[in-house]
């Protein structure tokens, strides 16, 4: 074991990061390749509209779950070996989704690529920060990890729809596997080991805690999706924040804490992980919408969909990249209020897309709404990884992390349920009488359903169904464009003390980096 301390980045570190990309882009290509995969996915395992919501967020919320306790732990067994445990595992688990015979067996892969996926984004993220100590390096190395995410998720629906157009929906979890293989082949080579000099106690104790606090408001935000705010929703819910109370309050307590309170006494920390949760809302909820809207309304074929998903991926990558340059001469606030700004415009024009002959319009919207995605998420990163010493990188990435994940599973719980409630309120009562029940209810239900049992229904009644899914994505847009203006104008607010990037110079680490290489 050798201890050094961490100067500006050379080749070995760049190379690292390159590695370090991958799990980015496969986690961002897992978003956008399960949207497209919905349509064939529902006609093969015919899931429930809950069991819907289910499938597409378990995933988010068990990462969501399980950052904190991975971003520790790495921090004790050594940032590399978990990345790599977690490449393993995630690659194992992929398959057992691609070969699903039921929409429960998927929903249990997915909540198990969670967990895996846990592993893989503290880790790397961390991992940057350790890597790259100047400030200015640190920033463009943030802006490069967040355009791999835009990256997977502009590959994704391509690569996807290509996939679905030969194989079968599985198959694009298959699209893990070789990413899996080649970062456990390449991480030994170029990206140094790290683990906190002074490692403490693991405490399980406050893992179980954590989960105690997440796990309920996941089941509340599920209930209230399917049936609305009932007794046990609330019950749920109150579980869960008596819980997060005494989370928190043990983690002031303990030398090495699962999370250190402390780090929520920078304003900069706090106030850039309130900009991440509640801007991820919306962007996760858009994602959902729009893909259904482009396959169940236009009716376009997977890989179509997919090419018209690829420019405002593209958006949100320039955004990424271009952001932390724009940055070291405006402040970072200005410039996330600013692309805040251009998502309410882009969230405003998808309130406009009518049932039919809207793509370009979608398009343009969803490429608006990726712009200002793409800043917060590398600034906003950067903020928080950058207001936390080095030996707490990966609890602060953990942090930055959980709020990104929890936004997005968030935006598609809440926006999905509220358009798939305007989409039952409009349709209730127009199904035609003598439809079968079971053809009834798959309609009545979600859009999927209406697709799927459309060969059943009269003539014409389909055409209704995505006039009522569609008013209920519009819905769902001004909701998220209201909330985006108003986060846009706290952005310039919370963070006007940050200045510019570089301004002043960067302190060196509190501690040297432990290194095993």
């Amino acid at each position: 074991m050798s201890t050094t301390t961490v100067g500006r980045a050379g080749a070995r570190e760049w190379g690292g990061l390159a590695v370090l990309s991958l799990p980015t882009v496969l986690l961002g290509l897992d978003v956008t390749v399960l949207y497209l995969t919905l349509p064939s996915l529902a006609e093969d395992l015919r899931p429930s509209g809950t069991q819907e919501l289910w499938i597409m967020d378990a995933y988010g919320f068990l990462i969501a779950g399980f950052l904190l306790t991975m971003g520790t732990l790495g921090d004790r067994i050594g940032r590399r070996r978990l990345l790599m445990i977690g490449a393993a595992a995630f690659g194992i688990v992929s398959v057992l989704a691609a070969y699903a015979t039921s929409a429960d067996m998927l929903i249990a892969a997915r909540a198990a690529l969670g967990v895996a996926g846990a592993t893989l984004m503290p880790s790397t993220l961390a991992l940057i920060s350790n890597m790259f100590a100047d400030q200015r390096q640190r920033s463009l190395a943030i802006g490069v990890w967040a355009t791999s995410f835009a990256l997977g998720m502009a590959l994704g629906p391509v690569v996807g729809g290509a996939m679905l157009n030969h194989f079968w929906w599985g198959s694009v979890f298959l699209l893990a596997v070789p990413v899996a293989l080649v970062l456990l082949v390449a991480a030994p080579l170029l990206i140094p080991e790290y683990a906190a000099p002074q490692r403490g106690r693991f405490d399980l104790i406050s893992v179980t805690l954590s989960l105690a606090a997440i796990l309920p408001v996941v089941y509340a935000v599920k209930r209230f999706a399917k049936d609305g705010p009932d007794l046990p929703m609330i019950a749920a819910a109150l579980i869960g924040v008596v819980f997060a109370v005494v989370f928190v309050r043990r983690q002031g307590k303990l030398e090495s804490p699962l999370l250190d309170v402390r780090l929520f006494a920078d304003r900069t920390f706090s106030s850039a992980l309130s900009v991440l949760l509640v801007g991820l809302v919306g962007v996760g909820g858009s994602m959902l919408l729009i893909t259904q809207q482009l396959q169940f309304v236009e009716g376009l074929p997977p890989v179509e969909a997919g090419l018209w998903m690829g420019p405002p991926a593209l958006l949100m990558f320039l955004a990424a990249i271009g952001s932390p340059l724009v940055a070291r001469r405006v402040p970072p606030g200005l410039v996330v209020a600013a692309t805040l700004a251009l998502s309410t415009v882009g969230y405003v024009l998808l309130a406009l897309v009518g049932p039919s002959g809207g793509i370009a319009l979608m398009v343009v919207g969803f490429g608006l709404v990726y712009l200002g995605l793409g800043a917060i998420a590398a600034l906003g990163t950067d903020l928080v990884v950058g207001a936390a010493p080095a030996e707490k990188a990966g609890s602060a990435s953990a942090m930055s992390e959980t709020v990104q994940e929890l936004g997005l599973a968030l935006g598609v719980a809440i926006l999905g349920s509220l358009a798939t409630a305007v989409y039952r309120s409009e349709i209730d009562g127009r199904i035609p009488s003598g439809t079968p029940s079971d053809v009834a209810d798959s309609a009545g239900d979600s859009l999927a359903g209406a697709v799927a049992s459309a060969e059943r229904m009269p003539d014409g009644w389909l055409d209704l169904a995505k006039e009522a899914a569609t008013s209920g994505m519009n819905t769902a847009m001004i909701v998220a464009a209201a909330c985006t203006v108003v986060l846009s104008v706290l952005s310039a607010v919370v963070l006007r003390h940050v200045g510019a990037i570089g301004d002043e110079p960067e302190a060196a680490p509190a501690e040297p980096v432990t290194s095993r290489v």
